[in-house]
């Protein structure tokens, strides 16, 4: 036990539980991501790449020695009501990651079939993207959208990633075609039975309150143990409404940054947009979590 993980209680700790890595659509490597963390001071830090586990090996090994709590995570991308959400699992084991890898391959053979007829309908329309690459670029990641937001700005068509995801790259923007998810209770039980523990992601950036309210008493039934209630991009009434809601649910709280380098240059580690605070206690609640 580093000294860290016996003086978490101080709330002037912080931590942040939902990153990403060049293995997903981060511009940091795993090693980065902890030296980054550990600049700032970090009590603890969690990576979830999208949909894969190939970073945490890296995440794993580097964290050893170091003054940090390093939390194994990946974020699943799932359906519910044919809308996407997003699943964190906190706390997984190296003994399931060949397990999530096979599980994960049907999932990342359709995003990969999307992303293709995505480049071709934008070259059909006068975009032109070098795919090949971006897949070299990323020798074997999950590659998504935002790699491809990310060229679209290199070569002019948007002035940012995020104006490419309001125009070309948006759900109603006529060249996107979203790929086929799996069920998000199906995945929640999955996370429990790997004994990890089962957050939901950011939810008011895909769910109304009224929606939110209908899908937390299920998802709880399936093993959901808690959900993001600190985010980057919440205002400070959502924050609190978050807040609420955790608590009315009986739900553990996480938060995090949605860290993604250069590929999101409005969020910066732990700060978010600027004055985001996990406090380290969220992280030991769930450590405790997943040690039980």
């Amino acid at each position: 036990m580093n000294k860290k993980e016996v003086n978490c209680a101080s709330e002037k700790m912080l931590c942040d539980l939902h990153t990403h890595s060049t293995f997903s659509d981060g511009t940091y490597t795993p090693t980065e991501l902890l030296e980054e963390a550990e600049k700032l001071g970090l009590y603890a830090i969690a990576l979830t790449d999208h949909n894969g586990v190939k970073g945490l090996p890296e995440f794993i090994e580097s964290s050893k020695g170091r003054d940090i709590v390093a939390l194994a995570g990946i974020e699943f991308s799932v359906d519910y009501n044919e809308k996407e959400l997003h699943i964190i699992a906190l706390g997984v084991k190296p003994e399931h990651f060949d397990e999530i890898t096979e599980m994960m391959e049907g999932v990342r053979q359709r995003k990969e079939q999307s992303n293709v007829e995505l480049i071709r309908a934008l070259a059909d329309a006068g975009y032109e993207v070098d795919y090949d690459k971006i897949r070299a670029e990323h020798g074997g990641g999950y590659i998504n959208r935002a790699h491809i937001a990310t060229a679209l700005t290199e070569k002019g068509y948007v002035k940012s990633n995020k104006e490419a995801f309001a125009t070309l790259l948006s759900k109603t923007g006529g060249f996107y075609k979203e790929p086929k998810r799996l069920d998000a209770f199906e995945v929640i039980e999955y996370i429990k039975k790997i004994g990890a523990v089962a957050i939901l992601a950011h939810p008011f950036l895909n769910l109304e309150e009224q929606e939110l309210r209908v899908f937390l008493p299920i998802a709880r039934e399936h093993g959901l143990d808690g959900m993001e209630t600190v985010y980057s991009e919440y205002s400070a009434e959502e924050i609190a409404l978050s807040q609420s809601i955790a608590a009315e649910y009986g739900l553990i709280e996480s938060g995090g940054s949605d860290f993604h380098g250069s590929n999101k240059t409005h969020i910066s580690m732990a700060k978010g947009t600027g004055s985001l605070e996990v406090p380290a206690r969220l992280a030991k609640i769930i450590i405790d979590k997943i040690k039980s």
